[in-house]
């Protein structure tokens, strides 16, 4: 009997050490962390648990982790936060992005560049949401959000977009507010009127809603302007889409001359937010580069993703922030507008970052040198010698991109 007895605490023991072994389900270790809400930019370890991130610290003992992930020469960041995408994906033909085949399901594209979350923007109108949330939102395992277009039928196309009696602010903005979940802001796009009824009623809903707005100017003939528009008729935290676009139907930030417009840095110092929105029509070289150069960086770097885009000069998340790099900004630069900025401009201040306790949405980038080419939306290409590539994404705890095998274990044979 006292035999047994003494086995029991040494057995006690060998347990406690086997659970303290593994306190956690991932440890990723030695990676550089880029965490810009809390200000961290140095090596260190993350672990995290149940969902959860649970520890950060210069060295978390590899033994704690059920799994460990080998991030040396790598950055770790927040799960990107992309605020300008198209995922209302249906097969409905001729109703562009709205259930319809211009727009794409989210999970094939997002993961793979370190996205775990995407704001559609506008595809859906207070009519059409609820078939968005029940087939694409409450479908997808990457977090869905959503800016609600002022158009209650959403971006059908043709003339869908153009019925200004469709436009009803107090009927979207109720809407928004009976969906806080899922819908954070509102959405003017496309309209090719020279008038500027749809972006005061797009305005005026976000206002009833306590919501920001995004503008995406459409083809109106001479183009309305822009300083009107971010003086006249935009609020702080409203938000510009496009802003490196160079169309003929829409004035652009940067003139003939290759000068930021004053007004600009003036709408800037008034709140206006400038995302970058590159999509398939909506980035040149001749606005970006010269903007950049004179001290106008976008407030946030975001995709435009659709099936225009993903084949062209943007391909997706990763390449759109290299295409940053190669333009001088840092690495802490594009990963700041791409999870933290976000974040706080959809006022989801529980993403984009990696506060211990919040929900283990994790990314990991490889950055690559050698000679890169880089395309906008037309055929011009500049050269770089720098590009990110995501190596591992988790979801709310869960490995749902592995590239190279770094959670794997190795085949032995």
């Amino acid at each position: 009997m006292k035999i047994k007895l003494l086995m029991i605490p040494v057995l006690l023991c060998l347990t406690t050490g086997i659970i303290k072994s593994q306190s956690y389900d991932i440890v990723i270790k030695g990676g550089h962390i880029i965490d810009p809400k809390n200000s961290i930019d140095a090596v260190m370890d993350i672990a995290i648990n149940e969902g959860k991130i649970a520890f950060v610290a210069k060295n978390i003992d590899q033994a704690e982790g059920k799994k460990v992930i080998d991030a040396r020469e790598m950055y770790v960041t927040p799960g990107l936060i992309d605020l300008h995408v198209h995922v209302f994906h249906g097969t409905n033909a001729g109703q562009d992005y709205m259930n319809g085949p211009n727009a794409v399901a989210p999970d094939g594209f997002t993961f793979r560049a370190g996205v775990t979350t995407v704001v559609d923007a506008g595809s859906s109108g207070w009519r059409t949401f609820p078939v968005f949330k029940k087939q694409t939102i409450d479908m997808s395992k990457t977090r869905v959000l959503a800016f609600l277009n002022i158009v209650g039928e959403g971006m059908r196309g043709g003339p869908f977009e153009q019925n200004v009696k469709d436009m009803n602010a107090q009927r979207t903005a109720e809407f928004a507010k009976n969906n806080p979940n899922e819908i954070i802001g509102i959405k003017l796009a496309h309209y090719d009127g020279y008038e500027w009824a749809p972006t005061d009623s797009a305005a005026r809903a976000g206002r009833l809603a306590n919501l920001p707005v995004m503008i995406d100017f459409g083809g109106a003939n001479p183009p309305l302007s822009i300083e009107d528009l971010f003086m006249k008729h935009l609020r702080a935290g409203d938000i510009f889409a496009h802003c490196y676009a160079s169309l003929t139907s829409r004035e652009s930030v940067v003139d003939e001359n290759g000068k930021v417009k004053p007004f600009v840095f003036e709408a800037r110092k008034k709140g206006i937010i400038f995302e970058v929105g590159h999509g398939g029509g909506s980035f040149r070289w001749s606005q970006a580069i010269p903007a950049i150069e004179q001290g106008f960086l976008p407030d946030v770097i975001s995709s435009d993703l659709h099936i225009g885009s993903m084949n062209g000069g943007m391909k997706d998340m990763a390449n759109l922030m290299s295409k940053f790099l190669n333009l001088g900004l840092s690495v802490q630069d594009v990963i700041l507008r791409s999870t933290w900025n976000p974040a706080k401009i959809i006022n989801r201040p529980e993403l984009g970052n990696l506060s211990v306790g919040t929900e283990a949405d994790v990314a990991v980038f490889s950055l690559r040198k050698g000679n890169f080419g880089f395309i906008d939306v037309g055929e011009d290409k500049i050269e770089g010698t720098q590009k990110l590539e995501a190596e591992l994404t988790i979801r709310a705890g869960k490995i749902v991109w592995d590239l190279n095998g770094l959670a794997a274990n190795v085949y032995k044979h």
